[in-house]
């Protein structure tokens, strides 16, 4: 484990915490804004997505 990131922080640890605020701020956005955050992501190929058994599955 790498010991460079920020702070003396290890990269893995700066990755969760990263996710942890992302995750924070996603549960604040509106319908209407996790549409348009979908949509950037997707066109972006952030998001692919596998049709399965009438499902969606995020890979």
């Amino acid at each position: 484990m790498a010991y460079t990131g920020r702070f003396g922080q290890s990269d893995d640890y700066r990755r969760e915490e990263l996710i942890r605020i992302i995750e924070h701020s996603v549960e604040n956005l509106t319908l209407q804004e996790l549409e348009a955050l979908y949509y950037d992501m997707s066109t972006k190929n952030y998001i692919n997505e596998k049709r399965t058994e009438g499902r969606v599955s995020v890979l």
